[in-house]
């Protein structure tokens, strides 16, 4: 039997052109070598797996064969820092430097997890690096550049190795997969390409991994069996479930998959991700982040239609939430099947707040009367419109009664019929507030519900608010429309903030929709109130002549 050599030897890139996902830096490295302008120190940080050592061996090769030498690997020395990294290897590595090279123009010097230097070794090692031997070229490199002492950082030319592409990887996939005639489909070689998280070399041997498996045939189900990951499917699947708030087979959708050995943090993370794609699959603008096969983007894209973004958010916190609480939890399923629980009742959650919202016997703010001349005309057309939006909203409910199923495990599903029926009674209130006459009202009468709104603004804790509406007393002026008079713009702009409020509620105890209220500031009533202690002096001492006398005996200052 022939010796087996993996794919990550096997396909190791030889030359710059060839090495996946790195461009920019190939590209630099090239062009300083074309114009002599190559540093005699350089660093080469990143993740695993993106190619630093293969382009400190590719640099290293380029630059010894310009002659066309055949024993260019003698100039090249390799030290892996993570088993000699003593002071003493250091030493020695700087007596070779030492030695001009017998053949070629450059000695490279290859130093692999250089941060795993120890800090006498790092010392030791800085001289050289600074002013190294002309024809001694240094390529350090580390996947922890933070922890590479920054006088050596200093020193070095930088070189930044991004993560590889899932889009990158996967292509260099079909590229293998085709020379070694493996047979595949697309939806593997992209789980293998995102299971290596950037990383070449890890998906080259997950790859090598599936053959072996598959027997040469890398299908998606063999794929997703072997890598232990969840079909995307499955979370297809649970959204539909959760969509139509169905709980019983959400919860046994759960159970299926942890009986195939899949953990609890497992499927929420993966349904938290689920979620992810949903939400950039809303703007095309965005599709380019879904990590997916043409087949599963295509799906992702149709069922992000089927929720607004409000509802995608919603599930994403329900998630995170649940994922955050997972390690601590002292019964996991249940917390995972509390955070099911909650997703399949998002929109059972939303229809009651919209039910509450109609149980309100107040006017809604679209009701407020604008002046018009005549004024049954335009009672007429705002009662219109009330009808209109009661309608509108009584409709959408009931869509949404019908499209969501109610669940006999929701807890807020076992009051939807009684929020209908608030639904109905806030209809007729409304209309019946709307149909009544507009009755007159008198100064007493005005005051009374004027107070009322004042007691409510302060059981609801806002003092502030209230103590405006005790600055002035309001007065009737042409029948229907109130004036109040404040002593500045401040206290106007707050006004302003409760004034429909308080309109509705006026309209309501006074029995008349056709109140309007008008608000003035009065700038010489306000020059009579008085706000810092020299105001107040000046004011006293009007009344009182006598107090400045006190001020200048007793020597006081304001």
């Amino acid at each position: 039997m022939d010796n087996f050599v993996v794919s990550a030897l096997k396909y190791r890139p030889d030359n710059f052109d060839s090495v996946v996902g790195q461009k920019s830096i190939t590209k630099t490295l090239e062009n300083a070598i074309s114009q002599n302008q190559l540093p005699q120190a350089l660093l080469f940080c990143g993740p695993r797996g993106v190619g630093k050592t293969t382009c400190a061996r590719i640099l290293a090769k380029k630059i010894n064969t310009e002659k066309e030498l055949n024993d260019y690997s003698y100039n090249i020395f390799e030290l892996d820092a993570a088993s000699n990294n003593g002071v003493d290897d250091i030493r020695n590595l700087i007596d070779q430097v030492r030695i001009p090279p017998q053949t070629g123009k450059y000695k490279v010097y290859i130093i692999d997890e250089v941060h795993m230097l120890s800090g006498q070794a790092f010392n030791a090692f800085l001289k050289t690096l600074e002013e190294p031997p002309s024809y001694a070229i240094f390529i350090l490199a580390t996947t922890e550049k933070h922890k590479v002492i920054p006088t050596i950082l200093s020193r070095c030319q930088i070189y930044d190795f991004k993560k590889i592409s899932t889009d990158d990887i996967k292509n260099y996939l079909e590229l293998i997969a085709g020379k070694e005639e493996i047979k595949y489909e697309d939806e593997a070689l992209y789980l293998i390409a995102k299971k290596s998280d950037g990383a070449l070399r890890d998906a080259l041997s997950i790859f090598d991994r599936l053959v072996n498996y598959t027997e040469g045939n890398i299908t998606k189900n063999l794929a997703y069996e072997n890598l232990n990951v969840l079909d995307h499917d499955v979370y297809f699947k649970a959204f539909d479930f959760v969509i139509k708030n169905d709980i019983t087979n959400t919860l046994l959708l759960y159970n299926n998959v942890l009986n195939k050995g899949f953990n609890g943090q497992h499927f929420i993370d993966g349904f938290c991700s689920h979620f992810r794609d949903l939400l950039v699959s809303k703007n095309s603008d965005s599709h380019i982040l879904i990590e997916q096969n043409h087949s599963n983007k295509e799906k992702y894209i149709e069922q992000s239609k089927i929720k607004e973004i409000d509802f995608i958010l919603k599930a994403i916190e329900i998630t995170e939430d649940c994922s955050f609480r997972y390690k601590n939890s002292q019964n996991e399923r249940l917390l995972v099947e509390i955070c099911l629980m909650k997703l399949c009742s998002i929109s059972l959650i939303d229809l009651k707040k919209k039910t509450i919202i109609l149980s309100n016997n107040e006017i809604p703010e679209t009701s407020v009367l604008k002046p018009s001349e005549n004024k049954e005309i335009q009672k007429k057309e705002n009662t219109n419109k009330i009808s209109e939006e009661v309608k509108e909203i009584e409709e959408k409910t009931n869509f949404e009664i019908k499209k969501a199923p109610i669940s006999g495990l929701s807890i807020s599903s076992l009051k939807a019929k009684k929020e209908i029926e608030k639904i109905k009674k806030s209809q007729t209130d409304l209309s019946n507030d709307l149909n009544k006459s507009t009755n007159d009202f008198n100064n007493e009468q005005l005051l009374i519900s004027w107070d009322n709104f004042y007691n409510k603004l302060i059981k609801n804790g806002e003092k502030n608010l209230a103590s405006i509406l005790l600055i002035d007393t309001p007065i009737i002026k042409d029948k229907n429309e109130i004036h109040y008079t404040l002593t500045n713009n401040t206290n106007k702009i707050e006004l302003e903030r409760v004034k429909n409020r308080l309109v509705k509620f006026l309209k309501i105890e006074l029995k008349n929709t056709n109140i309007e209220l008008v608000i003035n500031v009065d700038k010489i009533k306000e020059k009579k109130f008085l706000y810092t202690p020299s105001e107040k002096y000046e004011k006293l001492k009007s009344l009182n002549p006598s107090i400045e006398k006190f001020r200048k005996d007793f020597k006081l200052n304001l």
